[in-house]
């Protein structure tokens, strides 16, 4: 397992998975849907779901000496570790913002979703989307991608517009919370962020086992 996950990062996958890591940045952005920066870091994974199928390298990794299912767990745990990666990323970098820029202006009179747990917590769930829609819509054919990217396009634009829109709503400020007001409450978000990817992650990587294991390559 070692062995292919080390092939899936230096084979398979396409250098703009690892540079699309850094729209993690996008949470320093104040009066942007800071969002955006985790369906970009998901963009960037599709870019190798991409070149995996033009390079033929499902079938190849076939091939190997490895059972089905470990050529599913190696796509996952690359995923997953762009995934984490980036997610490190808009932590530090939310982290900075509600610590060190707490009193910038620029900050703290954003009309739009603030960089704190309740943000982190929707990156997780975007990531989560997109594992179990593409990745899953993926391995029900080892090729077709298409369908699956469009549905899960919708269903993150979905949750971006209704994340920016729930403090909004009576009684749900406090999602917004900036600096270090309602800690509690942002901590126990990016846990329950946390919970979320990896129930989700976990139900579709076994789906795509399943699924992949019933493909005649």
């Amino acid at each position: 397992m070692h062995n292919l996950f080390r092939k899936e990062l230096k084979l398979s996958a396409h250098i703009l998975s690892y540079l699309f890591i850094f729209f993690g940045f996008m949470f320093f952005l104040p009066g942007y849907p800071v969002l955006c920066g985790a369906f970009f870091v998901t963009l960037g994974l599709f870019q190798s779901f991409q070149s995996v199928r033009e390079n033929n390298d499902i079938l190849f990794s076939a091939l190997l000496p490895f059972a089905k299912r470990d050529v599913v767990r190696g796509k996952f745990l690359f995923v997953c570790f762009i995934e984490l990666c980036a997610f490190l990323l808009m932590a530090a970098v939310a982290v900075f913002r509600q610590t060190v820029l707490v009193s910038a202006a620029a900050y703290r009179d954003n009309a739009l979703m603030n960089a704190n747990g309740f943000a982190l917590s929707a990156a997780l769930l975007i990531f989560a989307l997109f594992n179990s829609i593409f990745v899953g819509g993926f391995f029900k054919t080892a090729y077709k991608f298409g369908r699956p990217f469009v549905t899960y396009i919708i269903v993150c634009f979905l949750v971006i517009l209704a994340a920016e829109a729930l403090h909004y709503f009576p009684g749900m400020s406090a999602v917004n919370a900036f600096g270090a007001d309602h800690l509690g409450l942002q901590i126990g978000l990016v846990a329950g962020g946390f919970a979320v990817y990896g129930i989700l992650t976990w139900i579709a990587y076994r789906v795509s086992c399943k699924r992949f294991e019933e493909i005649d390559l």
